[in-house]
Formats: structure tokens, C-alpha cells, sequence
């Protein structure tokens, strides 16, 4: 878990401790310039977080298994999806639901090969394909020990083709989830939420973290 902080909040290492999962807690913070609406998000903690793998498994001998997903919190996954994904080879691929505008978007599979992208934007990416899409062997994480997201030259929506150009092709993709035609992620989003009856009553007088 990369939190986007200058410090590991109270809030982010409870939860962490109460999952009950073996987990590691980074922070990294995001610069108040790259904070702007069009800019792309998340680089330094996705940077953070590769950074973590190669210096923990760099010295270590291969064959090293294990599989890279980067998952945020504004996403709905089914645990379907991770078992799909234990398999990956080098980078496997599947649909995404409630993104680009569309009820999904997906990799157009033919003959167990990935040759379009069915996308509500910008279909002419290399990899027209939500962050949710796809996960990466960790073996191909430290065999590319250069491969990370950019902020110089790096458009919003266009990080994972910059990413995904320095670790592979479209035609060693992998499909799954039955040859991308099972939605098992929802980008489902976090939206502002509406306080403007707050101000109208008056506080509670217990600390309630919410």
C-alpha cells in the first residue's frame, strides 16, 4: 500500500493492521504542482511502489513468482480477478467496466490474441486500456529494472501505453477472463461528497472518524 502522504497516516495504518494481511506501507507524496486538474495521478506512488519490489528482490535468485497489479482505491474488484491473474506469464489483460464514458472497455481478443481495443477514448493509444486492465509478472518488473511512470511528456489517460511500451508488445499480451469478455472490475470512483447540511446543525459531541 503506497499512501499519498508525506507520513503513514493513523487512518491508512489501522486499516492496514485490521485487514489482517501481510502488507508493506509506503508513502510518498505527490508535489503541490503535478496537484492540478489534466494532469496524471498516482506516479509517484506507482513509482514508489516499483521501486519497493526491485531493491527487495533484486539480489534475490530467480525464478521469482509473483504478480504486479495496480490497484487503486477507487475501484471495485471481484476476487475472481486475482485468481485470473495468477498466471501471468509477462502482462495479461482483461476488460474493465464504467470506464471512458462506456459501461466497459476491453481488449478485442481474435484467436487468443489481443488486435483492438474496444474504448470510448482515444482508441489510437498504443495501449487503449484502463490502469485496472492489466497486470505484470514481477519477473518482467525486474528484468526492465528502468521502466517507470513519467511525468515529463506524459499526457493524462496515456500512462500505462508510456509504461506498458517499455515492458512489452500488444502482441504478447494475454488475454483473460475468458478472452476479455468477463467483466471483473468496476471503476466505480470516489466522487466529493455533499456536506452542505453540516454547517446547518450543530456538532456532535462525540469524535466519530468517518
Amino acid at each position: 500500500v503506497v499512501e499519498d502522504a508525506a507520513a503513514r497516516s493513523e487512518l491508512v495504518s489501522r486499516f492496514v493492521a485490521a485487514a489482517g494481511l501481510p502488507c508493506t506501507h509506503l508513502h510518498v507524496p505527490t508535489p503541490r504542482r503535478y496537484k492540478r486538474p489534466g494532469l496524471p495521478r498516482a506516479t509517484e506512488q506507482r513509482n514508489a511502489g516499483l521501486a519497493w519490489l526491485r531493491q527487495r528482490h533484486q539480489h534475490l535468485p530467480p525464478p521469482q513468482p509473483g504478480v504486479l497489479f495496480f490497484a487503486d482505491d477507487d475501484n471495485t474488484y471481484s476476487l475472481e480477478l486475482f485468481q485470473e491473474m495468477r498466471t501471468t506469464r509477462k502482462v495479461s489483460v482483461w476488460p474493465v467496466g464504467l470506464v471512458g464514458g462506456r459501461r466497459y472497455e476491453r481488449p478485442v481478443v481474435e484467436n487468443g490474441k489481443v488486435v483492438g481495443w474496444y474504448t470510448g477514448w482515444r482508441a489510437d493509444r498504443p495501449f487503449a486500456i484502463d490502469m485496472a486492465g492489466f497486470a505484470v509478472s514481477l519477473q518482467v518488473i525486474l528484468s526492465h529494472p528502468k521502466a517507470v511512470f513519467k511525468r515529463r511528456g506524459s499526457q493524462p489517460g496515456m500512462q500505462e501505453s508510456d509504461f506498458l511500451k517499455q515492458i512489452t508488445t500488444v502482441e504478447e499480451l494475454e488475454p483473460k477472463a475468458n478472452n476479455c469478455t468477463k467483466v471483473l472490475v468496476w471503476h466505480t470512483r470516489t466522487e466529493k461528497v455533499n456536506l452542505a447540511n453540516e454547517p446547518k446543525y450543530h456538532l456532535d459531541t462525540v469524535n466519530i472518524e468517518v
